[in-house]
């Protein structure tokens, strides 16, 4: 039986921590989708179609080696459990920082958990050098003419540019 992973999140933009998770997550099931998240909520800074180029352009320039899970890179609108179901992901990988993203992910889990009991979650926590990189503190950064290069990869960090202009 194939064994799939969800590896759903925003990714406004992708960072070094999310690609750093995804290289942990593929090596432990068959297939990872990672499911970008419309999130409208949240404001986006890039559009989803804009996020999933980008996700796709960083996903295919990652070393892989042959036990790696194939990728696929989808945007989702649903409520997280349904969009789970609906791809036959097994297990959902969430990323941590911090203490304080453990405290809000406990809790997504146990909502999600009411809602399907045969999901579950697996925390991986990214390289110690990327742990303490944040979508929202990049963008902040960015958009205080701030260098983000050691964030994000030089791809991301040109479309940064491109939205908010050259680092002081």
């Amino acid at each position: 039986m194939k064994r799939i992973g969800l590896y759903p999140g925003t990714f406004d933009p992708v960072t070094l921590g999310h690609l750093d998770v995804i290289s942990r997550a593929r090596r432990l099931v068959d297939e990872l989708v990672i499911g970008v998240a419309t999130n409208e909520g949240k404001g986006p800074l890039f559009t989803t179609e804009e996020r999933v180029a980008m996700m796709r352009e960083e996903v295919v320039s990652l070393p892989s080696a042959a036990t790696d899970a194939v990728v696929r890179i989808e945007p989702f609108s649903e409520l997280l459990m349904f969009y789970a179901r609906r791809v036959g992901a097994g297990v959902i990988f969430r990323g941590l920082r911090a203490v304080s993203d453990f405290e809000y992910e406990f809790q997504m889990v146990c909502m999600n958990r009411a809602l399907e009991n045969e999901i579950e979650t697996v925390f991986l926590m990214a390289d110690a050098e990327h742990q303490a990189i944040a979508s929202r503190l990049v963008k902040e950064i960015a958009r205080l003419s701030g260098n983000v290069s050691s964030f994000v990869t030089p791809s991301v960090n040109e479309a940064l540019i491109a939205r908010f202009g050259e680092p002081g």
